[in-house]
């Protein structure tokens, strides 16, 4: 085994991350700059190869619980506590975006902190996002949980919402547990008869997201709305 200090400077993770950049590196790589060091006859890039190899991918490693995490070899508490202490600011930082005030100004930053919430329900929740006329956020309210179709979402209660916090425009978004983003008709019915309300008491409807596992599918970018 070669020593990943021995390796040359443009193989090293930590070296490619300060020159390229965080999104040059695979999944592996960013995780052995995490796990820091490897153990008895594995580099910190082996050992993280053999982490996503039992836990299925990076997802599943990083929603192990304490037991799950501490049963291979080369993890332990400590590394648990350091990561889901990374995991929480990382929620922060994104949940940060949808705060009372912020001004959404990139619709991919929304799409990222809207993601980030709703990725992981078991179930389906439809939520929106409000927004004054300066796209300010006023707030974001999971309204619904169940299925989301046009007979479960009561759109007289999403309107009184809106009314209520004096929204002059909204993102609406709801996740699919199943992990696949794509939208339904149903979808497409419910984000049609939605608009439609919203308009007649003066609120823009700027874009449903449809929240998968890896992704989140914008209506607004499909040229849906």
């Amino acid at each position: 085994m070669i020593p990943i200090s021995e390796w040359p400077e443009a193989e090293r993770p930590r070296e490619r991350l300060l020159s390229k950049g965080a999104k040059s590196l695979s999944d592996a790589e960013l995780l052995a700059i995490f796990l820091r060091t490897g153990i008895a006859g594995k580099t910190a890039v082996d050992l993280a190869r053999d982490c996503l190899h039992n836990f299925g991918g990076l997802r599943p490693l990083l929603l192990a619980d304490e037991n799950e995490f501490c049963r291979l070899k080369g993890l332990g508490q400590a590394k648990y506590v350091q990561l889901q202490a990374v995991l929480e600011m990382a929620r922060r930082h994104l949940a940060s975006q949808l705060n009372p005030g912020e001004s959404i100004q990139n619709p991919a930053e929304a799409q990222q902190a809207i993601h980030t919430r709703l990725r992981d329900y078991p179930y389906e929740v439809f939520a929106v996002l409000l927004l004054d006329s300066r796209h300010r956020v006023l707030g974001f309210e999971e309204l619904f949980r169940g299925t989301i179709d046009g007979a479960s979402v009561p759109i007289r209660e999403v309107i009184s919402t809106c009314l209520r916090r004096n929204a002059a425009a909204v993102i609406i978004a709801h996740n699919h547990p199943s992990g696949v983003a794509e939208p339904s008709q149903a979808d497409r019915q419910l984000t049609d008869n939605l608009c439609s309300a919203l308009s007649l008491v003066g609120v823009r409807t700027l874009d449903h997201l449809v929240v998968g596992d890896q992704e989140c599918v914008s209506f607004s970018e499909r040229g849906w709305l």
